[in-house]
């Protein structure tokens, strides 16, 4: 759901403490472009990877911090017997009411930049030379741009996503098309990038661009160490 993914980043001391010791990368994309993807390939490579839309999850989970929140302001009817938070319900309610959104908001993103800076200071101590800050709606946010170093974009064309997304998630047409309207453009999104990862082709050819990729920001640390 994308209202859950924090569009706030940690506080900007706490980020400027990290992003002295090593590049901060923000990874985002539209839904579906494929952003889970190419972490997964920079994780294999030793990049640091903090994925607020996992977080989100978690958060939300069985026995996540989230749940006795959301249920004291929605009710118990927006809970799953498993005691997970119903998203077909609360996304449904979000995209309706904008009063939902952000009550949801002021419950999910305090906890979801908690986790986020807990898991990147962990990561920082640890040998992972540079970290990729996962965040869905990081164009959208306006903050975040401004407290990393590079942008990357996972690129796709928008049928493609579409596709994707009914397939993954077993939604029907509309309520994809309406998720993406809700969110940053195409566009809007290439504008901002230093990088763009174009995932329309075969796993090879994203291997082989998220290695390149790889490759551009360990010169980041190199330039960073240097000047330091």
């Amino acid at each position: 759901m994308a209202t859950e993914s924090s569009t706030i980043p940690p506080g900007q001391s706490q980020l400027n403490a990290l992003r002295e010791r090593l590049p901060l990368v923000g990874l985002t994309g539209g839904i579906g472009s494929g952003k889970t993807a190419v972490s997964d390939l920079l994780a294999q490579l030793g990049a640091g990877i903090i994925d607020t839309d996992l977080i989100a999850h978690q958060i939300t989970a069985p026995g996540g911090n989230a749940i006795p929140l959301i249920q004291a302001r929605f009710g118990p009817e927006f809970i799953e017997p498993s005691g997970a938070l119903d998203r077909a319900k609360m996304r449904a309610l979000v995209f309706s009411k904008p009063d939902a959104r952000k009550a949801l908001e002021e419950i999910t993103h305090p906890l979801i930049r908690q986790e986020t800076l807990r898991q990147a200071t962990l990561l920082a101590d640890s040998v992972a030379p540079y970290l990729v800050f996962v965040v869905p709606l990081l164009v959208e946010s306006g903050s975040w741009v401004d407290q990393i170093d590079y942008l990357v974009v996972v690129d796709c064309p928008e049928e493609s996503q579409i596709q994707r997304v009914m397939q993954r998630s077993n939604l029907p047409r509309l309520e994809v098309e309406g998720i993406l309207k809700a969110q940053a453009s195409r566009q809007e999104r290439l504008n901002l990038a230093n990088a763009v990862i174009d995932n329309q082709g075969n796993l090879a050819n994203l291997k082989s661009a998220v290695e390149q990729l790889h490759q551009k920001i360990l010169g980041i640390k190199k330039a960073k160490l240097s000047s330091s």
